[in-house]
């Protein structure tokens, strides 16, 4: 369990104001121009040393992705985005950041700005978050009016600005290219890599993206050495994570804790324990609602990082963690999720508009208790015919929760079409 004195996040209930004064007084904004005379390389070598992976999904090493960007020149600009879309279900980890932890993000992006000589950083937030992104934007404002960002960003002689922007609701737009599309006033929908946008990015120029999350901690690992954050957590799975617990809980909620936690503890100590006891549990979706599901007998002993949920065909992904009791109809609550992601494909690639809108129809009978035995081999040869076959994941977050459902609970499947 983490220790309250490696907790990075220490307003992420909102107990205190987000005003630059009282973050300050939490440590943001701390020895912030020491860091940036230390150089790009410097922040860099730390981020990588860290073992920082990326807390939107992919788990990608942070500051090996920072290091694919080209040297700037002249001709093309380099720009960072951080993607505040968070339009995962079940995740809302980087929403109490934007609310009430805005200058962790600020600084962060300052210092990530600089590592890949980016003068110019683009927040895409998520439109429904609209009271984050007034509070993002006070938080903006203060940093501006003393110095922080703009000219001379925090008398460090780099120019740095910040620009928020909005989004339109788009589930796709989480994909880091067509968040770039949308950026550009363009149709959301994802681009054919390679290039890559370290290459061609936004307006073609160098880009990283990079969820909020992972900025946001930055700071505190450049303050406190990366040795130390190495330290939390398990090798290759290191550092601190928010986790959204949801669903069948007493206590719903947004929590901090070292990666590498076990499921059970993270769900009884956190979230109060399942509804019923743990024995009334009947599956975890553990990573937003893209990710395969677990059993309870997985649920028992699975630990809570990337590697250990890989080794269950799964994945931590937002690290949303989504409840399931003795109570839910499973096969129509992985419909449900069906529906959505049918409904949120751009439809730009065959496999997934037409893919998605045949797992929907083909869930839908199954929920109902319609159709034959060989119509589940038929489903799952559908999800493994759309999966890895699309320019972006969302084909794969459509196949996937469906997978994981015939996986472990295909008995209950046959059950109800012989009912």
């Amino acid at each position: 369990m983490l220790k309250a004195e490696d907790r990075i996040f220490l307003n992420l209930q909102g107990e205190e104001a987000f005003t630059l004064k009282e973050a300050q007084k939490r440590g943001d904004w701390d020895q912030t121009k020491k860091f940036l005379e230390k150089g790009s390389e410097w922040i860099i070598h730390e981020i990588k040393s860290s073992d920082l992976r990326g807390r939107g999904g992919a788990g990608f090493s942070t500051g090996t992705k920072w290091s694919f960007m080209p040297s700037p020149t002249e001709k093309r600009p380099s720009y960072l985005i951080i993607n505040a879309d968070e339009s995962e279900p079940g995740t809302c980890k980087d929403r109490d950041i934007l609310r009430h932890e805005p200058h962790k993000l600020l600084e962060g992006a300052l210092l990530a700005g600089f590592a890949i000589q980016a003068h110019t950083c683009y927040i895409y937030i998520r439109g429904e978050y609209f009271v984050e992104s007034q509070c993002l934007q006070q938080a903006i404002d203060e940093a501006y009016q003393q110095g922080l960002l703009g000219k001379n960003a925090a008398g460090s002689g780099w120019d740095f600005d910040v620009y928020i922007h909005r989004g339109a609701g788009a589930y796709i737009c989480g994909e880091e290219t067509a968040l770039l599309e949308s950026l550009e006033g363009k149709k959301g929908m994802p681009r054919l890599k390679p290039p890559f946008p370290a290459q061609s990015g936004l307006y073609q120029c160098p880009t990283t993206i990079n969820n909020v999350e992972t900025i946001a901690v930055v700071p505190t690992i450049l303050r406190r050495g990366a040795s130390w954050f190495s330290s939390l957590g398990r090798p290759h799975n290191t550092g601190t994570k928010i986790f959204s617990i949801s669903g069948h809980v007493h206590k719903p909620c947004n929590v901090e804790e070292e990666m590498g936690i076990s499921l059970r503890e993270l769900i009884d100590k956190h979230a109060g324990g399942v509804r019923g006891g743990w024995e009334n549990l009947k599956a975890v979706i553990p990573g937003g609602s893209s990710v395969p599901l677990i059993p309870k007998s997985v649920c028992d002993d699975v630990l809570m990082d990337f590697d250990s949920l890989k080794n269950e065909h799964t994945g931590l992904g937002t690290a949303a963690v989504i409840v399931m009791d003795q109570s839910t109809d499973i096969i129509k609550a992985i419909a449900r999720l069906s529906k959505f992601y049918m409904h949120e494909s751009c439809g730009q690639c065959s496999p997934c508009r037409e893919g998605t809108g045949w797992i929907w129809r083909m869930m839908d009978r199954l929920a109902k208790g319609q159709g034959q035995s060989h119509d589940i081999d038929r489903l799952e040869a559908i999800t493994h015919q759309i999966e890895g076959h699309t320019i972006c994941a969302l084909g794969d977050a459509a196949a996937w929760p469906v997978q994981g459902l015939i996986r472990h609970f295909r008995s209950e499947i046959e059950q109800r079409l012989l009912s």
